[in-house]
């Protein structure tokens, strides 16, 4: 079988360093409390009943009870905007982009693909015989900002402590005219992180069972322990890729050498882990995600695992995880247990179903996706692209592995990316008058942090 095509991915790398150096910061941060709640109460027209009852209200009762006295008191004490404020202003300029029309074509495609990635996970029809999340059944609301912090997200627990019922996820403003590649990394924000987060307990028996499942294998008590430790940013690079197959996978591996060169260093992937960082070592990740897409339900996974692991093999040096030194071939195996222990394994939490059993690249999935791929070689507008079948993940990884092909065109992918998850946008039911929590039904956590810089979140 041959293996994928990637002869453009020092391209794609190009084109994440020019995003990741953009200046721009999006709208200017609401700190008058006044105007905010003037801009607040206009714009709430424009969100969906859903997000009106589950986003908006609850928010306004917040600012209520917090009171203008209240409000500049939680802007001063948090200067850097990182937590509370930071959160805060963060819930209020998602309602306001949405309901002024900021970016209004990006924005509804990255609220697409934000909704498709929570649906994927939570529909009645992929989760039988599991209950549903403890926290929230919303899918998360999106906005743009923050551009040092790369893509991240406020997960329901933390957003909950202003009553919301869903999280809010942020793109860099540059992502929303380049910077491919990060689109990826929206399946580990939205099917990682904020699933991960939505269901009690989930994260505390996947860090066990990835503990126990290495030292089984007799592994170091020292290497099961930074595995396990990592498990927030581990699971949810494992369902990302299960989310959007190995488009998630080869995207992350672009992605985090286009940061690394953005940032002062080479455009490579590390490998060194500090023992500060809540995210293992990217060369790690390059292993888990090649252990990953292995486990997928699709008949070129054995092809795609095989370019993700040979891919991250040329940025290989040598391999420290804190104090200890990790061997490559144990930390490729060490890789690949931990993707089976997040993905096989049954859990408590999920009613004794697995993670892979929820949600899968399929056939069917791979198939729905080179069918978009094969409009974007034909040079039609890829807006006028129907698929049977086709999601926003699946438009996603199409656009990201067609970037990935020698010659191909960024510009022309990304916009046509755009254009199509806008027209599915609007033709969206949860964004419509009805109270439509999951359309399958019908039918704050970092990607990546920079250790040049204070912190990239995503």
């Amino acid at each position: 079988m041959n293996q994928p095509d990637i002869g453009n991915m020092d391209v794609c790398i190009q084109d994440v360093m020019t995003a990741a150096l953009d200046n721009d910061r999006g709208p200017k941060d609401p700190t008058d409390f006044s105007d905010l709640y003037t801009r607040l109460i206009a714009a709430q027209e424009k969100l969906p009943p859903l997000y009106r009852e589950r986003v908006f209200q609850p928010f306004i009762k917040a600012l209520d009870e917090l009171s203008e006295k209240g409000f500049k008191e939680l802007l001063r004490r948090d200067p850097n905007r990182e937590q509370a404020a930071g959160l805060l202003l963060d819930i209020a300029q998602a309602i306001l982009q949405n309901g002024e029309g900021y970016e209004e074509v990006a924005t509804d495609a990255f609220q697409e693909v934000v909704s498709d990635l929570y649906d994927g996970f939570l529909s009645a029809a992929d989760r039988k015989g599991i209950k549903p999340p403890d926290l929230s059944v919303t899918a998360p609301l999106v906005k743009w900002g923050r551009p040092e912090y790369g893509p991240y997200t406020w997960t329901i627990d933390a957003a909950s402590h202003f009553g919301l019922q869903t999280g809010i996820v942020n793109l860099p403003p540059s992502h929303a005219k380049r910077g491919l590649l990060g689109w990826s990394a929206l399946s580990h924000e939205t099917a990682g992180h904020d699933i991960l987060h939505a269901d009690t307990g989930l994260l505390k028996e996947l860090a066990q069972k990835i503990r126990e499942q290495l030292l089984e294998h007799n592994f170091s008590a020292s290497l099961a322990n930074y595995w396990s430790q990592r498990v927030d940013e581990t699971a949810s690079d494992v369902m990302g890729i299960l989310n959007m197959g190995p488009a998630a996978g080869i995207g992350l591996i672009g992605y985090f050498r286009g940061l690394n060169g953005a940032w002062g260093g080479k455009p490579t992937l590390r490998n060194s882990g500090p023992e500060h960082d809540s995210h293992p070592a990217d060369i790690l990740r390059g292993y888990l995600a090649a252990g990953t897409v292995r486990l997928l339900h699709f008949d070129k996974a054995e092809a795609w695992a095989d370019l993700l692991s040979a891919e991250t093999d040329k940025d290989l040096t040598k391999i420290q995880l804190g104090r200890q030194t990790v061997e490559p071939d144990t930390a490729r195996q060490s890789a690949a247990i931990v993707a089976r222990a997040i993905a096989e394994t049954p859990l408590q939490t999920l009613e004794q179903h697995a993670l892979g059993e929820i949600q899968n690249w399929h056939n069917k999935d791979e198939w729905i996706a080179s069918q978009i791929r094969a409009h974007i070689h034909s040079g039609t507008p890829l807006h006028d692209c129907h698929v049977s079948g086709m999601y926003a993940a699946h438009v996603v990884a199409a656009c990201v592995t067609s970037s990935l092909e020698k010659g191909a065109d960024l510009s022309l992918i990304f916009n046509g990316m755009l254009e199509l998850l806008k027209t599915m946008h609007d033709a969206n039911p949860s964004w419509g008058p009805l109270y439509i929590n999951h359309p399958g039904d019908l039918a704050q956590h970092r990607a990546y942090s920079i250790s040049s810089r204070e912190q990239v979140a995503g």
